[in-house]
């Protein structure tokens, strides 16, 4: 669902603000003056102005009392202002409105932590809510603006995600996409069965909901000058297929579309930021499940343009749809970069964890822009090899590829899956982000709350609008 928290601009504290938030610096100096004994109070609860840190005080009001939350800022850092910006929304959930002296830094920064915190999925009634309005005292408009966009693109990427399969199939993710706000393609499982673009089809066989290919176009109002085509994995359901996983592994699966969700919620905020770049977005919409018409380990299948795959595993089925996206792409866009983005491999989890995502990339000069907009937005990448070495494992005796290394002969199944999806990107410059570990979260914690993270739609729109 969207976002439930406003944030509102006001140039001064209103005098009857009942839950009053005033930040503090590492020094214990806040940020207002205050008609209370605040050094006091900060040396009673032992404050030390680290970032998170709240100290609650009541205080008279008319009428009744108030509170004043003091909020620990620390250095005022972008990872400070974040931090106390998802303590506060958190501490003041359930409330009607909370009234925030905004602190020095980047605006922007603090309140997209103060949204995202405030997120929540549910279906039915119960569970409390988050603060309903946020009015920031002292703050630009311009900055708040971008925050609020920001923030609510990445809701619309968890939205789409945490959406159980048992609603979301290829033609519903579709229709999302149409919502987008840009002008959207789609092509149905007649088309693309004309059109050649045998990986989705293989992937989707298995199940009595077919698969769908969507473009979305955004064009900025100023002439452009590059263009960039986004690609993402979304597999609204992955069994495995005949490669059947484990239960346990299984109940996550509704999020193995991330990168596709995070794709449509990027090219859906573009205007509203006035990206200078003309971006196209494809979604490879598959949902791969096990049946008589499921495909099987051993078949051998064709991609779009013609290049032949055995398929080895049937759960590895996401390079088999964005490769298709891949070669289309290279093969009718003409795009100036292409960044794909999935949910693809488990390993990248035991490289990387839970808190950092993978880019790997042909051009160095790419994934040095990735990387630093992934350091900005708080979307934290790392680079990864691309190890010449290791291509030889995906080879196939009756085919031009296999979808896995067959046989333990290297066990980097991150690096390899990279290298496959290489092979299709042409030889413009490219770049894969691997999210498995971090498009998901377990806890309720700073930003992120338990379900689909949206990691990737701040650093592709810091990337897209600020590079």
């Amino acid at each position: 669902m969207p976002i439930e928290t406003t944030a509102t601009v006001v140039a001064e504290v209103p005098d009857d603000a009942e839950l009053l938030a005033v930040p503090y610096d590492s020094g214990l100096s806040p940020a207002v003056e205050l008609h209370l004994p605040v050094s006091g109070l900060l040396a009673h609860y032992d404050a030390k102005g680290e970032a998170g840190e709240i100290v609650e005080v009541p205080v008279a009001r008319p009428g009744g009392v108030g509170r004043v939350l003091l909020y620990g800022v620390g250095d005022a850092s972008p990872r400070a202002l974040r931090t106390a910006a998802a303590a506060l929304t958190r501490k003041a959930k359930g409330k009607d409105t909370l009234t925030v002296v905004t602190p020095g830094g980047d605006v922007a920064v603090f309140v997209e932590a103060a949204l995202l915190a405030a997120y929540t999925y549910r279906i039915g009634v119960s569970g409390r809510k988050p603060v309903r309005r946020l009015v920031l005292a002292g703050a630009d408009e311009e900055p708040v603006r971008r925050a609020r966009t920001v923030a609510e693109a990445v809701a619309l990427a968890r939205d789409l995600a945490n959406t159980p399969a048992s609603v979301k199939d290829p033609a519903w993710l579709a229709e999302r996409a149409a919502e987008a706000g840009v002008p959207v393609e789609v092509w149905d499982e007649e088309r693309l069965r004309a059109d050649g673009f045998g990986g989705i089809l293989a992937v989707g066989q298995g199940s009595v909901r077919p698969p769908r290919f969507i473009q979305l176009s955004y064009t900025p109002d100023e002439p452009a000058a590059r263009h960039v085509v986004l690609v993402g994995k979304g597999i609204t359901f992955d069994s495995g297929g005949l490669s059947l996983k484990p239960t346990e592994n299984m109940k996550t699966q509704k999020t193995d579309m991330a990168g596709g969700a995070v794709v449509i919620a990027v090219l859906g905020a573009l205007a509203a930021l006035k990206a200078p770049v003309r971006v196209t977005g494809l979604v490879a919409a598959a949902e791969n499940m096990p049946s008589g018409t499921a495909q099987r380990p051993s078949d051998v299948i064709k991609h779009y343009g013609g290049r032949t795959v055995e398929v080895l595993n049937t759960d590895a089925e996401g390079r088999l749809v964005l490769a298709d996206a891949l070669a289309y792409a290279d093969a009718h866009l003409d795009p100036d970069a292409v960044v794909d983005i999935a949910t693809l491999t488990g390993a990248i989890t035991v490289a990387l964890g839970r808190s950092m995502g993978a880019v790997y990339s042909s051009d160095d000069a790419l994934a040095e822009q990735l990387v630093t907009a992934g350091q900005a937005a708080d979307d934290r990448l790392w680079r990864m090899p691309l190890v010449e070495d290791y291509a030889g494992a995906l080879e196939s005796p009756i085919a031009d590829l296999a979808n896995v290394e067959s046989g333990s002969r290297f066990g980097a199944g991150s690096i390899t899956a990279a290298l496959f999806l290489r092979e299709f990107a042409g030889e413009r410059p490219w770049a894969h982000l691997d999210i498995a570990g971090v498009g998901r979260s377990t806890v309720d914690e700073g930003v992120l709350t338990k379900g689909a993270t949206g990691f990737g739609v701040r650093v592709l729109l810091e990337w897209l609008t600020r590079s």
